[in-house]
């Protein structure tokens, strides 16, 4: 195991005991993006849908990336549920609202992360992070993209948004070479 500072409670390094959190918290975001997206399939817009289909696989991985780490760390893992997700929506707008304020927070906690395992000296810990930080700042941006595009469809048609999505944001293929590896199969990178 890593050398840092361990509580006597959990006998674990404050910084792994954010790690297996955050598992909880990429779960919980991949619920959240699988209900964004059913909201928009059932409203029949599936290019909104299949962006957060995607998302919804990505958050699955990066919860699994860091299950991987904590695995080969030694540290004991046991996957926990989820948080509540949100199902409901008013408007077209709130889901992806919803997504950018989702990955702020995401973003907020690697930031915290990566600030305990400093702290706790856990150099292999602070450089495991440093792929995730890379990401947040490319989920928000393209929380903020689509956001900023919807924002500036309004009263317009929401199939145009549809095309906009269809043209500037297809599925990526292959993968990112540099992204953690995942414990089991990767769906996504």
């Amino acid at each position: 195991m890593a050398s840092t500072t361990h509580s006597a409670e959990h006998g674990l390094s404050k910084f792994h005991r954010l790690l297996l959190d955050q598992v909880r918290h990429e779960f919980t975001a991949s619920h959240q993006y699988v209900a964004l997206a059913t909201w928009y399939d059932d409203r029949h817009l599936p290019q909104f849908a299949r962006i957060f289909y995607r998302q919804a696989l990505e958050e699955r991985d990066h919860a699994m990336m860091i299950v991987r780490y904590l695995i080969d760390r030694d540290v004991p893992v046991s996957i926990p549920r989820p948080d509540e997700i949100q199902n409901e929506f008013q408007s077209p707008r709130e889901p992806v609202a919803l997504a950018l304020s989702q990955e702020q927070r995401v973003t907020e906690q690697f930031h915290v992360l990566s600030r305990v395992a400093r702290e706790e000296n856990d150099y292999t810990g602070e450089q495991f992070l440093q792929w995730f930080l890379k990401e947040q700042v490319e989920e928000e941006h393209k929380m903020s993209t689509i956001l900023d595009v919807l924002d500036r469809a309004a009263g317009g048609s929401l199939f145009e948004v549809e095309t906009w999505l269809a043209r500037e944001m297809p599925d990526e293929t292959g993968g990112d070479a540099d992204a953690p590896e995942t414990a089991g199969p990767a769906l996504t990178v």
